[in-house]
């Protein structure tokens, strides 16, 4: 995993200064930029090309931001704390998010962020792995019920 990261250029966005440093250091393999703002943000996807986006939803204008990363055909991963609930994780895999993380699952971005640039080179196609890896989690967090009332949003969305 670390060789196919290795050198990828990687867009981090979060308000939060521990979050960004703490992604940097798990993702140390690749060159980063980062910002803690959507304008700041919007002008590196403007200025640069990558290989891969982490974007935060709250604080940053995430959606808008995961807007701007389809556009330039960028697999972004939604990273969040604030907004995890079924209706943000619908929300971002329907605006063509590869996946959605909770931040207390950071620990595993290079795994998640790998399997998004393997996708992509692959020719775009979605992997289920990320789910899969995290659906335990959202069970527990959701209610046991959750994916019931999503079943026709999931479907078409993961």
């Amino acid at each position: 995993m670390t060789e196919t990261l290795k050198g990828k250029k990687i867009l981090i966005v979060d308000d939060e200064p521990d979050v960004l440093e703490t992604l940097c250091e798990l993702l140390d393999m690749c060159v980063i930029d980062y910002a803690r703002n959507f304008e700041t943000a919007e002008r590196l996807l403007k200025e640069n090309t990558y290989d891969a986006a982490v974007l935060d939803i709250m604080g940053v204008k995430g959606y808008d931001l995961l807007q701007l990363a389809r556009i330039r055909d960028l697999p972004a991963l939604m990273l969040t704390a604030h907004a995890l609930s079924p209706d943000h994780l619908v929300k971002s895999i329907k605006g063509g998010a590869f996946s959605y993380i909770p931040k207390d699952e950071m620990i595993d971005i290079a795994i998640y962020l790998d399997d998004a640039i393997q996708a992509k080179l692959k020719g775009g196609r979605k992997s289920q792995n990320w789910f899969l890896k995290l659906s335990s989690i959202f069970d527990k967090k959701f209610g046991s019920d959750w994916r019931i009332k999503h079943k026709a949003a999931l479907k078409d969305a993961i």
